[in-house]
C-alpha cells in the first residue's frame, strides 16, 4: 500500500490552537451548566426571633420573627415547650401571610388554649412566671428556637 506523500495534515501549532479552544469551550459550557443547578441550593432558612410580648391576661403571645437567610421560608407549626398545637394555634397578625421573603419580619400571635396542658397551660393562658419555650418548624422542616421567656405582661 502506497502513503500519499502528497497530502498535507495540520500544522502542529493550528492542531493545538483548536484543541486548546475546544478545551475551553467544553469548560465553560460545564461551568454554566453546574451554576445553573446548584443555583437553587443556595437558599438557606434562617429564622431569627426578635421579640415575644404576652398580653396583660395572659390569654395570647406576640412573637415577632424575621427571616434573616438568603432564602424564603414558610411557617408551618410552633410548639410550646415542645407540644405541638392540638388545632390552629396561632395567625398571622395584620394579615400577612406565613411564607417570609429574606429579611422580612411577621408578628405571631400564639393562643395558648390550642395546645395541651403538658406545654404548662393552666386554663387556657400562660401561667404567671413560668417560662416557655417556643419553637418554629418551617415546611422544610427545620427548626428554630427554643426561644425562652417567662410570662409576664
Amino acid at each position: 500500500m502506497k502513503i500519499l506523500k502528497s497530502r498535507k495534515a495540520l500544522s502542529p501549532v493550528v492542531a493545538s490552537i483548536i484543541l486548546i479552544a475546544v478545551t475551553v469551550a467544553v469548560s465553560l459550557a460545564v461551568a454554566i451548566w453546574m451554576g445553573a443547578l446548584s443555583t437553587g441550593f443556595m437558599a438557606t432558612e434562617q429564622l431569627s426571633f426578635i421579640d415575644c410580648q404576652y398580653a396583660s391576661d395572659l390569654t395570647y403571645v406576640d412573637i415577632t420573627l424575621k427571616n434573616t437567610g438568603s432564602g424564603s421560608l414558610t411557617i408551618s407549626k410552633i410548639l410550646i415547650n415542645g407540644y405541638l398545637n392540638t388545632t390552629a394555634g396561632w395567625t398571622v397578625q395584620g394579615g400577612a401571610d406565613a411564607t417570609l421573603t429574606p429579611n422580612e419580619a411577621v408578628v405571631i400571635r400564639v393562643d395558648p388554649s390550642k395546645y395541651p396542658p403538658a406545654a404548662g397551660i393552666v386554663s387556657g393562658k400562660f401561667d404567671r412566671g413560668a417560662n416557655y419555650a417556643f419553637t418554629v418548624i418551617t415546611s422544610k422542616n427545620n427548626q428554630f428556637g427554643p426561644y425562652t421567656k417567662a410570662a409576664s405582661p
